[in-house]
């Protein structure tokens, strides 16, 4: 496949939502709203619940299913008040030390001009800053698209995985298309030089593992559900043994190396 065949993929509105997979993976799932500052936010769907027993906190960026709820969730694009509503469910989950799942669906931040006035860039680049210095562990799947810092806020974990049709960039296909042609009619084109497939991030180190879906991800559910719980329960025990010092070490580590191969003259 080419990489606009993924991104079709990844955009297919017969494709599973975060919250759909939250709903197969976690047990006694109770929502929690609002921002404590602004107001409440439909694009960040999150809360605490359990796996297999665990209390855990997991938090997600989620479009919607119709027109309705996509309203209701700003088809998938957060404002500021979702990521800081993000922001204090990872500070609630490092109080009562539980891990962290994140999962992500995201064309990018909203970019209405409402939230750059109530602070879009600093919401997200709190987020980034706060989760670099969490105190409990933070496992990041990306389940569609995970489109620029919007998706980055909650791909900043110990460990970042990738459904096998998701994609990961830093703008969508149609902006970069547009900034580098001049014409974002070209974004099959631009797509294939971003380097936004699964293969390719893991290829460059920047996923741990890629989750397969096989050819119709709804027809596999059941099998890509079953990886996704092998990954947890991998992350869960691993973490269980790792103090915390060298957790957040690791996370350092893990995200220094990029600029270390990427900026490297």
């Amino acid at each position: 496949m080419n990489a606009w065949e993924h991104v079709l993929k990844a955009r297919d509105k017969k494709r599973p939502l975060p919250h759909d997979f939250m709903n197969h993976l976690f047990q006694e799932f109770v929502e929690q709203k609002g921002d404590r500052l602004y107001g409440e936010d439909g694009a960040v769907y999150g809360g605490i619940a359990f796996y297999k027993g665990t209390p855990v906190t997991v938090i997600s960026i989620t479009k919607g299913k119709d027109m309705e709820e996509n309203i209701r969730r700003n088809f998938g694009s957060p404002n500021p008040e979702g990521y800081r509503k993000a922001l204090r469910l990872m500070k609630q989950a490092e109080k009562f030390n539980r891990p962290v799942f994140m999962l992500v669906d995201t064309k990018g931040a909203g970019c209405a001009v409402e939230a750059e006035e109530r602070g879009q860039g600093e919401a997200i680049a709190r987020c980034l800053f706060e989760s670099a210095s969490l105190r409990v562990p933070i496992l990041s799947i990306i389940t569609g698209e995970g489109g620029s810092g919007g998706a980055l806020a909650l791909a900043s974990g110990d460990e970042v995985y990738m459904l096998e049709h998701a994609i990961y960039s830093i703008l969508s296909p149609e902006g970069f298309s547009s900034i580098l042609y001049k014409d974002a009619k070209r974004a099959k084109e631009a797509s294939d030089i971003m380097k936004i497939t699964a293969e390719d991030l893991y290829a460059l180190n920047i996923i741990e593992g890629i989750i397969p879906e096989g050819e119709t991800i709804s027809e596999n559910l059941s099998d890509v559900l079953l990886r996704m719980e092998e990954i947890l329960d991998g992350f869960l025990s691993k973490m269980k043994e790792t103090p915390v010092e060298t957790m957040l070490q690791d996370r350092y580590e893990r995200f220094r190396k990029f600029g270390e191969v990427y900026w490297k003259p």
